[in-house]
């Protein structure tokens, strides 16, 4: 299966990617969370393009030791771009934080918040890591606005990643194609720049962001391991959901 450019760009020599095996979407696939195992065989069986992960999945893994759990991701995938966000708040802290995280890898990305808690936005100090030659993924993103806001000072001479979180705009009732559209067409002249369908719900929705034209998609391993489903046919999969009920039925016991 011929691959898009960023697929290119970011497989690595040698590797076999599980994609052609189970004939996944061209679109870059990024696998989201924070199970240090989990990570490392996907890197291994070169399933993925590269991995994202937040404070939220890394207090749900278990990890208590922010750094370790880092420098640890980092020793063992060096060639594919990993994402790891800042904690902070304070604009200022958050830079600092990021400076430091980009300091652990060539391949890292600093996930910064589009706003702090208090709704203020954080272009500044995208601006100036921009400037400083920090790759950064601007995260938690939902409207237009926020994308425009971001493309005005984003250094175009820096890969950066905008993380559209597609699956909650998707939670309010509101379709969250149009959006992403929008967002790819306002970023096509900045190369370097790339547009990420973040949290997706369903398979179908991997489909859809590459359909979109998105550069890149997060999945999380359940998502991942259900991209093998493509193409199945439902009267078969039909047949296996029967048998599953039966079986489960079975190992309960359950009598009337």
């Amino acid at each position: 299966m011929e691959r898009s450019p960023l697929r290119t760009e970011l497989a690595r020599p040698g590797s076999q990617s599980s994609g052609a095996r189970i004939a996944a979407p061209r679109i870059a696939l990024f696998a989201d969370g924070a199970n240090v195992q989990e990570m490392l065989t996907a890197y291994r069986d070169g399933m993925v393009q590269g991995f994202t992960t937040n404070p939220t999945l890394m207090w749900q893994a278990g990890v208590t030791d922010y750094v370790a759990f880092a420098r640890e991701v980092a020793a063992e995938i060096k060639d594919l771009p990993i994402s790891f966000e800042v904690f902070a708040d304070d604009f200022a802290e958050m830079e600092l934080q990021a400076r430091t995280i980009a300091s652990w890898g060539d391949n890292v990305y600093v996930k910064v918040p589009v706003t702090n808690t208090r709704g203020e936005s954080s272009r500044e100090v995208v601006r100036r890591l921009g400037g400083a030659g920090v790759k950064v993924n601007v995260t938690a993103m939902l409207t237009l606005d926020q994308v425009r806001a971001m493309c005005d000072v984003l250094d175009p001479k820096v890969p950066s990643i905008l993380s559209l979180f597609a699956g909650r705009i998707a939670d309010t009732g509101r379709d969250p194609e149009p959006v992403m559209r929008e967002a790819v067409r306002l970023t096509s002249r900045r190369p370097l720049t790339k547009v990420c369908w973040a949290s997706p719900r369903e398979v179908l929705n991997v489909y859809q962001a590459e359909a979109c034209g998105c550069h890149i998609v997060t999945c999380t391993k359940a998502l991942l391991d259900k991209l093998a489903l493509r193409d199945k046919d439902l009267t078969e999969f039909s047949r296996e959901t029967v048998e599953m009920f039966f079986r489960d039925a079975q190992r309960a016991g359950y009598t009337l």
